[in-house]
């Protein structure tokens, strides 16, 4: 049997015995695979679940897919980044990792751990012995072959992906994937105030999190030479070995000190040295944040010059050659993505790609015969502050192209006065311009405040808070005071107060992160007719990849798609969300 037919076969006896347990569009099922072992599913039924053997279950699985369109409900990554792999997008899914994450904040987990939660049964997790001498063999009194011990917790040995090893065992651990979302969905129902937004929530996580594994397997497209160049005019050519780059990063530094008074040579890469050196120069500032240089740049040509060797030097070090040769490989910029970060559930990934230079803007290039769809939330905080709080006065503020005018004018003063007043609001800037336009803000837009200020109070307190979507975020604790005053009281002052303020960005920050996924899972959904990839997801912006006729037509689902999210995420849907969409060939093209 070819494999064209082999795959047919097992993809009709899947879909056959999914029937027969009325699985149709929409139903939750149960999947776990293997590439070169086969798959498992498994449906609400917890006796039902079937192995089916295949040299490529991803093929199998699109088949399926396209017959019935159930939700798949997985584990985690290692059923998502195959699909991907093999280039089968799925629209629908439940990954239980990644709601576990919404639900109880943090990133670090595992299946093993999640398990344990779900069931309420006590640490510590049981282990893997070292080089398997202690390694659970069914001692406990269970059997061996079963995936949960008779104490509730997962076998170790299936856990650390013993569950791969047969069909059985992957239609098995299909069945506890399936268990665990059940589980998870009547926890949210339990435990959130609007069970229906935070099983939403859960089911664009899920989704961003497949978007992810796609981006992870895509990359973003470089158009190499142009890159080499970049580097080469900030830094030189190649260097031939460790001693000629050496010679190149004194030279640098040399360009710098040149402007500095006489006296013992500051090491440019420690703060407190680059401080001392500007006050011989009569440049007095708090921190070298490259910001607040800028201010000073007139100043004295030690300050032009030390922004230069920056800019210089962050290629140098974190964007240059060897960053080149590691993470760009067939014209493709490739890094890990995730769907969460940990904190308020941003999305973040490795290799530089949430923090490319803007200096290496011009070498993110469509490959020929495409072109790049461009899209930037505008003013999405304060936004969607209108959207969490509900206040009317600022929600009518967003009608506007420009939201910090009308607020302007309603506090009356400058536009930019508006603009730090409520940036400092959602960040808890307490001082300055922040402070002084801070009772104007209070007064005309006191619901707003007045959410910001309970999320602040909460943070303080120690206390978690949750986002729109439900997304629980943790506060801290820090073990050199006990937050009652007891110990350095001053030091638990400062804890508190910095809780505070994450508390109060947290709680915007992450639901400017869930509408913004449920916008990009859109957009993935949308765009796939014409041909079109998000190759990134950079916190409020998003680029697509799509052949160059479609370009003006993928503009229009990028639009349309922000108010499709917007209406299915926000809870007062009359806030007006808008973004700024090009057509380019080179991200530095973008306004």
């Amino acid at each position: 049997m070819t494999d064209d037919a082999s795959i047919a076969a097992v993809a009709g006896d899947a879909v056959a015995w999914l029937r027969e347990r009325g699985v149709v569009d929409g139903t939750a099922v149960g999947l776990a695979i293997r590439p070169g072992v086969g798959l498992g599913l498994a449906v609400a039924d917890p006796e039902a679940s079937i192995g089916l053997a295949s040299t490529d279950p991803a093929r199998v699985v699109e088949a399926v897919h396209a017959s019935l369109r159930p939700r798949w409900v997985w584990w985690d990554r290692e059923t998502a980044d195959p699909l991907a792999e093999a280039g089968v997008a799925i629209a629908r899914c439940w990954d239980v990792v990644t709601v576990h994450r919404l639900l109880h904040g943090g990133w670090r987990t595992s299946i093993a751990r999640v398990w344990a939660g779900l069931h309420d049964v006590s640490s510590p997790l049981p282990a893997m012995g070292q080089l398997g001498l202690l390694d659970d063999h069914g001692d406990d009194g269970g059997d061996p072959d079963a995936p949960v011990r008779p104490d509730g917790h997962l076998r170790p040995e299936w856990a650390s992906g013993g569950w791969s090893s047969t069909p059985d065992r992957l239609a098995a651990w299909a069945g506890l994937a399936l268990r665990a979302m059940e589980i998870q969905i009547a926890h949210a129902r339990a435990t959130r105030p609007v069970p229906d937004r935070v099983l939403s929530t859960a089911r664009s996580e899920s989704a961003a999190e497949v978007l992810c594994a796609e981006l992870t397997v895509d990359g973003l497209p470089v158009d190499v030479a142009e890159a080499e160049r970049i580097i080469g005019d900030a830094i030189g050519p190649r260097p031939r070995d460790e001693a000629e780059a050496e010679e190149r990063r004194i030279a640098r530094d040399t360009a710098v000190i040149e402007h500095a008074p006489p006296g013992r040579a500051p090491d440019l890469r420690n703060p407190a040295d680059v401080r001392a050196m500007l006050r011989r120069v009569g440049v007095d500032v708090p921190d070298t944040r490259a910001w607040r240089l800028e201010q000073h740049r007139t100043a004295h040509p030690l300050v032009d010059a030390l922004l230069t060797w920056r800019k210089a030097e962050r290629i140098a070090t974190t964007y240059g050659y060897r960053w080149l040769d590691e993470h760009v490989h067939d014209g493709r910029l490739r890094g890990e993505w995730s769907s969460c970060d940990g904190a308020a559930g941003r999305m973040t990934a490795s290799a530089g790609l949430h923090n490319l230079p803007s200096e290496l803007r011009p070498a993110i290039a469509a490959e020929p015969g495409f072109v790049f769809v461009r899209a930037d939330l505008g003013q999405v905080e304060p936004r969607v502050l209108a959207a969490v709080s509900g206040d009317p006065a600022l929600i009518a503020a967003t009608e506007a192209a420009d939201l910090y005018r009308p607020v302007a004018t309603r506090l009356g003063v400058e536009r930019d006065v508006a603009k730090v007043a409520v940036l400092g609001a959602m960040y808890g800037a307490t001082t300055g311009t922040s402070a002084q336009a801070l009772h104007g803000l209070e007064r005309e837009y006191p619901v707003a405040m007045g959410v910001l200020e309970s999320a602040a109070a909460s943070g303080r307190a120690g206390d978690d808070v949750f986002t729109i979507g439900g997304r629980r975020v943790r506060m801290w604790v820090d073990d050199r005071t006990d937050d009652a005053g007891v110990g350095d009281i001053d030091r638990a002052r400062s804890v508190a107060a910095a809780r505070g303020r994450f508390a109060r960005n947290a709680l915007i920050q992450g639901a400017a992160a869930e509408l913004f996924k449920v916008w990009a899972v859109t957009v993935r959904e949308r765009g796939r007719r014409l041909g079109g990839r998000v190759v990134l997801c950079l916190h409020d912006e998003l680029i697509v990849h799509v052949p160059d006729e479609h370009g003006a037509a993928m503009a229009e689902v990028l639009t349309d798609a922000l108010g499709e999210a917007a209406f299915r995420w926000s809870p007062h849907r009359e806030v007006r969300f808008v973004a700024d969409v090009s057509v380019i060939h080179r991200w530095s093209e973008a306004k």
